[in-house]
């Protein structure tokens, strides 16, 4: 029964072009299916503190308006739906959207809210669903506005994959966080002679801080790239990033979490054992982490004086295209100006690549399958 649901919601959401048009009730379903998803989400977060929110969006739960924002979702939600339900002939988003609704309704009545609020690792899904509604607004319109591609849909092949793994980073931000700083933890607690190096350091004006921060871990990314590129075994993991067909918002998220954990511990526990403060460190997070989505987004972009200076969508599409000259080249993540010293800069003008992944596509599609793929002949 759930396979057969499962199927007939991925039917509908992957119906052709012609079948999604304004008023064919395709878009108030999805709308709906979203915005059920992200309430339920909320509400887990509101009432299991401690296991499925982040501690750092434990304010929102204390604000007065918490309950009447997530009322109005529900609220909204309903009327897609219903929208949905009344223009559609295939009714399945909406149907699905209505008992999520009635769900998160249920639960809230009946779920204690002092429960499990010790735990001391906890599931993000605040921020999942956050993280996937502030990037989905802001970079889906982006595509359809300045889209390179605009014949590629937003649900492209291969994005229940991706949305996946955005969903693997968000809710495990946490542990992620603290499995990368507890080496940077006792760094500092083991260099204690390095005190004044680090009040001089962050002592210095945020902006150059970040800046520094950016320069220092994009070098240290290069040849972390590098490296994932040009080591058989390494590469492994990083082909699971390149094995994405398509590009868009979403591909970024794609990354194997063992390329995860070492390029956090790299990058981020050296800034901390040097000193950098929290606020720099937390606004170059928030910029790296826009940066890669947007590098990463189907836009035509191509501002020929800014590819000298940093890295633009068309420098880390041909990172990913299929074409032999775009093979083990443009490693930077910020400044073009280590791939020109390392001799690993390519940009022809004007152009993009005709295609993107791996040559043979070795890697198979799915999750779980993807992430065996490095650890198999």
């Amino acid at each position: 029964m759930i396979h057969k649901l499962r199927r007939a919601i991925r039917n509908d959401l992957e119906a052709p072009e012609e079948a999604r048009h304004f008023g064919s009730g395709w878009l108030s379903g999805v709308a709906a299916l979203v915005l059920s998803i992200a309430s339920l989400c909320l509400l887990l977060g509101e009432r299991l503190q401690g296991i499925f929110s982040t501690q750092a969006l434990s304010p929102l739960y204390a604000l007065p308006q918490f309950t009447l924002m997530l009322q109005v979702l529900l609220v909204a939600s309903f009327l897609l739906a219903c929208s949905n339900l009344v223009l559609r002939r295939n009714r399945i988003l909406g149907f699905t959207a209505i008992l999520l609704v009635l769900l998160t309704i249920t639960i809230a009545e009946t779920l204690n809210a002092q429960a499990a609020r010790a735990s001391g690792v906890a599931l993000s899904l605040d921020w999942f669903v956050l993280n996937i509604l502030l990037t989905g607004l802001l970079f889906i319109p982006l595509e359809k506005l300045f889209g390179r591609l605009t014949q590629q849909a937003l649900f492209r092949d291969e994005w229940r994959e991706d949305l996946f793994y955005f969903l693997i980073s968000s809710v495990f931000v946490q542990t992620l966080t603290l499995f990368t700083l507890a080496p940077a933890m006792t760094i500092v607690h083991h260099t204690g002679d390095w005190a004044t190096l680090r009040q001089t350091i962050a002592s210095q004006p945020l902006w150059l801080q970040v800046i520094e921060i950016m320069f220092l871990t994009d070098f240290v990314q290069y040849w972390f790239h590098r490296a994932f590129h040009q080591v058989p075994f390494l590469w492994g993991f990083h082909a699971v990033h390149h094995s994405a067909k398509k590009m868009d918002w979403l591909a970024g998220s794609r990354m194997h979490i063992v390329e995860i954990v070492g390029l956090r511990s790299m990058t981020v526990v050296p800034m901390y054992a040097l000193g950098f403060a929290e606020s720099a460190l937390h606004l170059y997070i928030l910029l790296v982490y826009l940066n890669a989505t947007f590098v990463h987004a189907n836009v035509r972009f191509n501002v020929e004086w800014l590819k000298p200076l940093i890295v633009t969508p068309r420098f880390h599409h041909w990172h990913h295209g299929i074409e032999k000259e775009a093979i083990d080249v443009n490693f930077a993540i910020h400044f073009p100006l280590f791939d020109k010293l390392f001799g690993t800069y390519y940009m022809p003008k004007n152009q993009w690549p005709s295609g993107y992944g791996i040559g043979g596509h070795p890697v198979p599609n799915g999750y779980w399958k993807q992430f065996m793929y490095p650890f198999k002949k």
